[in-house]
């Protein structure tokens, strides 16, 4: 029988909209979009386009560490991108800088507004804990 784990920030977001995350079912690890929160749970860098980048790539790798896990091993991703076209060369640039040679899956979506004022990118992916870190 497959066992779930859960990981939370902790942050008030994940108790008042009802979610975590990440949340680890078998082998797979299913994140929730991470965006640039700060170790207080406070968003940061409003309007900032790289700087966001910069650190919901950070808030990732947390993600990964928790779970023991590498960028290697990360399947797939969905990018949510406000102004995609204005942003779209950043985006390309942070994702192949974050990943180097690995190409998970990718979906990229522009988009006119996400949760926060001033938020201009979140990313979710799922990893598979059974490839090679």
């Amino acid at each position: 029988m497959a066992t779930i784990e859960v990981f939370n920030y902790n942050v008030p977001a994940e108790s008042d909209f009802g979610y975590s995350q990440a949340i680890k079912s078998g082998e797979l690890i299913h994140v929730s979009g991470q965006l640039s929160f700060d170790e207080a749970g406070e968003f940061r860098y409003a309007g900032d386009f790289v700087a966001q980048l910069r650190q919901t790539y950070a808030n990732m790798d947390k993600v990964l560490d928790h779970y023991g896990a590498t960028r290697n091993q990360v399947v797939s991703q969905t990018l949510y991108v406000v102004n995609l076209r204005q942003n779209a060369g950043a985006t390309a640039e942070g994702n192949l800088g974050y990943f180097g040679d690995h190409r998970p899956a990718s979906t990229v979506l522009g988009i006119t507004e996400l949760t926060l004022p001033g938020q201009v990118i979140e990313i979710s992916f799922v990893i598979d804990t059974k490839l090679p870190a």
